[in-house]
Protein backbone atom coordinates (compact mmCIF):
# COMPACT_ATOMS: atom_id res chain seq x y z
CA UNK A 1 0.00 0.00 0.00
CA UNK A 2 1.18 3.52 -0.82
CA UNK A 3 -1.11 5.32 1.61
CA UNK A 4 0.12 7.11 4.70
CA UNK A 5 -1.94 7.14 7.90
CA UNK A 6 -3.10 10.67 7.04
CA UNK A 7 -4.13 9.61 3.52
CA UNK A 8 -6.09 6.68 4.98
CA UNK A 9 -7.89 9.02 7.42
CA UNK A 10 -8.72 11.44 4.60
CA UNK A 11 -9.98 8.60 2.39
CA UNK A 12 -12.08 7.15 5.23
CA UNK A 13 -13.63 10.56 5.86
CA UNK A 14 -14.51 10.86 2.15
CA UNK A 15 -15.99 7.36 2.10
CA UNK A 16 -18.10 8.11 5.19
CA UNK A 17 -19.26 11.51 3.93
CA UNK A 18 -20.13 10.10 0.50
CA UNK A 19 -22.21 7.35 2.08
CA UNK A 20 -23.90 9.75 4.48
CA UNK A 21 -25.12 11.88 1.56
CA UNK A 22 -26.08 8.95 -0.69
CA UNK A 23 -29.70 8.50 -1.74
CA UNK A 24 -31.98 5.91 -0.22
CA UNK A 25 -31.82 3.63 -3.28
CA UNK A 26 -28.02 3.47 -3.15
CA UNK A 27 -28.13 2.82 0.60
CA UNK A 28 -30.59 -0.05 0.02
CA UNK A 29 -27.95 -1.69 -2.18
CA UNK A 30 -24.76 -0.62 -0.44
CA UNK A 31 -25.68 -1.48 3.11
CA UNK A 32 -23.26 -0.76 5.96
CA UNK A 33 -21.93 -4.33 5.92
CA UNK A 34 -21.27 -4.11 2.15
CA UNK A 35 -18.97 -1.10 2.40
CA UNK A 36 -15.18 -1.25 2.48
CA UNK A 37 -13.07 0.77 4.89
CA UNK A 38 -10.27 2.93 3.49
CA UNK A 39 -7.71 0.33 4.50
CA UNK A 40 -9.70 -2.54 2.96
CA UNK A 41 -10.13 -0.53 -0.24
CA UNK A 42 -6.41 0.17 -0.54
CA UNK A 43 -5.62 -3.51 0.07
CA UNK A 44 -8.05 -4.53 -2.71
CA UNK A 45 -6.74 -2.02 -5.25
CA UNK A 46 -3.18 -3.24 -5.59
CA UNK A 47 -1.48 -3.14 -8.97
CA UNK A 48 -3.17 -2.24 -12.22
CA UNK A 49 -6.97 -1.90 -12.13
CA UNK A 50 -9.03 -1.47 -15.29
CA UNK A 51 -11.08 1.64 -14.65
CA UNK A 52 -13.89 2.89 -16.89
CA UNK A 53 -13.72 6.69 -17.01
CA UNK A 54 -16.53 8.95 -18.21
CA UNK A 55 -15.76 12.37 -19.67
CA UNK A 56 -18.01 14.74 -21.55
CA UNK A 57 -17.93 16.39 -24.94
CA UNK A 58 -18.33 20.16 -25.34
CA UNK A 59 -22.04 19.65 -26.03
CA UNK A 60 -22.47 17.56 -22.88
CA UNK A 61 -22.54 14.06 -24.37
CA UNK A 62 -20.88 11.46 -22.14
CA UNK A 63 -18.03 9.33 -23.44
CA UNK A 64 -16.66 6.36 -21.53
CA UNK A 65 -13.58 4.28 -22.01
CA UNK A 66 -11.27 1.99 -20.08
CA UNK A 67 -7.89 3.03 -18.72
CA UNK A 68 -5.15 1.17 -16.88
CA UNK A 69 -5.30 2.78 -13.47
CA UNK A 70 -3.41 2.54 -10.21
CA UNK A 71 -4.77 3.43 -6.77
CA UNK A 72 -1.99 5.48 -5.20
CA UNK A 73 -2.16 7.63 -2.06
CA UNK A 74 -5.94 7.21 -1.85
CA UNK A 75 -6.73 8.27 -5.45
CA UNK A 76 -7.07 6.66 -8.85
CA UNK A 77 -4.27 7.60 -11.28
CA UNK A 78 -4.02 6.78 -14.98
CA UNK A 79 -2.28 8.00 -18.11
CA UNK A 80 -2.95 8.36 -21.79
CA UNK A 81 -1.51 10.00 -24.86
CA UNK A 82 -1.56 13.79 -24.83
CA UNK A 83 -3.73 13.87 -27.95
CA UNK A 84 -6.21 11.21 -26.84
CA UNK A 85 -9.85 12.30 -26.85
CA UNK A 86 -10.11 11.52 -23.14
CA UNK A 87 -7.21 13.77 -22.17
CA UNK A 88 -8.35 16.57 -24.48
CA UNK A 89 -11.80 16.45 -22.83
CA UNK A 90 -10.30 16.48 -19.34
CA UNK A 91 -8.01 19.40 -20.15
CA UNK A 92 -11.08 21.54 -20.86
CA UNK A 93 -13.73 19.85 -18.68
CA UNK A 94 -12.01 18.15 -15.73
CA UNK A 95 -15.18 16.64 -14.24
CA UNK A 96 -15.22 12.86 -14.48
CA UNK A 97 -16.83 9.76 -13.08
CA UNK A 98 -15.22 6.35 -13.05
CA UNK A 99 -16.01 2.79 -12.04
CA UNK A 100 -13.77 -0.13 -11.14
CA UNK A 101 -15.90 -3.25 -11.57
CA UNK A 102 -13.88 -6.45 -11.75
CA UNK A 103 -17.01 -8.55 -11.15
CA UNK A 104 -20.32 -8.48 -9.33
CA UNK A 105 -18.63 -8.94 -5.95
CA UNK A 106 -16.77 -5.60 -5.95
CA UNK A 107 -17.44 -2.10 -7.24
CA UNK A 108 -15.72 1.22 -6.62
CA UNK A 109 -17.38 4.35 -8.05
CA UNK A 110 -15.68 7.73 -7.93
CA UNK A 111 -16.82 11.21 -8.96
CA UNK A 112 -14.57 14.25 -8.99
CA UNK A 113 -12.25 16.53 -10.88
CA UNK A 114 -9.21 15.28 -12.74
CA UNK A 115 -5.82 16.89 -12.37
CA UNK A 116 -3.51 16.37 -15.35
CA UNK A 117 0.28 16.19 -15.03
CA UNK A 118 3.41 15.07 -16.81
CA UNK A 119 4.02 11.37 -16.04
CA UNK A 120 7.78 11.88 -16.41
CA UNK A 121 7.95 14.58 -13.68
CA UNK A 122 9.88 13.38 -10.65
CA UNK A 123 7.01 14.24 -8.29
CA UNK A 124 4.85 11.60 -10.03
CA UNK A 125 7.37 8.77 -9.79
CA UNK A 126 4.85 6.53 -7.99
CA UNK A 127 2.62 6.34 -11.08
CA UNK A 128 5.53 5.86 -13.45
CA UNK A 129 6.99 3.14 -11.19
CA UNK A 130 3.62 1.38 -10.93
CA UNK A 131 3.31 1.40 -14.71
CA UNK A 132 6.82 0.05 -15.13
CA UNK A 133 6.23 -2.66 -12.50
CA UNK A 134 3.15 -3.79 -14.39
CA UNK A 135 4.37 -3.62 -18.01
CA UNK A 136 8.12 -4.29 -17.96
CA UNK A 137 7.70 -8.02 -17.11
CA UNK A 138 5.63 -8.56 -20.26
CA UNK A 139 6.92 -5.85 -22.61
CA UNK A 140 10.49 -5.45 -21.42
CA UNK A 141 12.48 -2.31 -22.08
CA UNK A 142 10.20 -1.50 -25.04
CA UNK A 143 7.60 -0.20 -22.58
CA UNK A 144 10.11 2.10 -20.92
CA UNK A 145 11.17 3.39 -24.34
CA UNK A 146 7.51 3.92 -25.29
CA UNK A 147 6.91 5.80 -22.04
CA UNK A 148 9.72 8.24 -22.80
CA UNK A 149 8.88 8.57 -26.52
CA UNK A 150 5.12 8.94 -25.99
CA UNK A 151 5.49 11.36 -23.05
CA UNK A 152 1.94 10.65 -21.85
CA UNK A 153 -0.16 12.82 -19.60
CA UNK A 154 -0.96 11.48 -16.18
CA UNK A 155 -4.27 12.02 -14.45
CA UNK A 156 -5.35 11.87 -10.82
CA UNK A 157 -9.03 11.81 -9.94
CA UNK A 158 -9.47 14.14 -6.98
CA UNK A 159 -12.63 12.54 -5.63
CA UNK A 160 -15.52 14.52 -4.27
CA UNK A 161 -17.49 11.27 -3.77
CA UNK A 162 -16.45 7.65 -3.64
CA UNK A 163 -18.63 4.61 -3.05
CA UNK A 164 -17.58 1.02 -2.46
CA UNK A 165 -19.61 -2.16 -2.66
CA UNK A 166 -18.46 -5.64 -1.86
CA UNK A 167 -20.13 -8.95 -1.24
CA UNK A 168 -18.63 -10.77 1.69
Amino acid sequence: MFETDEELRTLQSLLDESYEHAGSHLKDIITVNRRLSAEQLCERLQGMCLLVVATSTKDGRPLVGPVDSYFLHGSFHFSSGRQSVKMRHLAVRPHASAVYLPGEELSVTVHGDVELFDVLDAEHADLRDAMLDHYKPTQGSEFEKWLVDEDPLGARINASKIFTFHMA
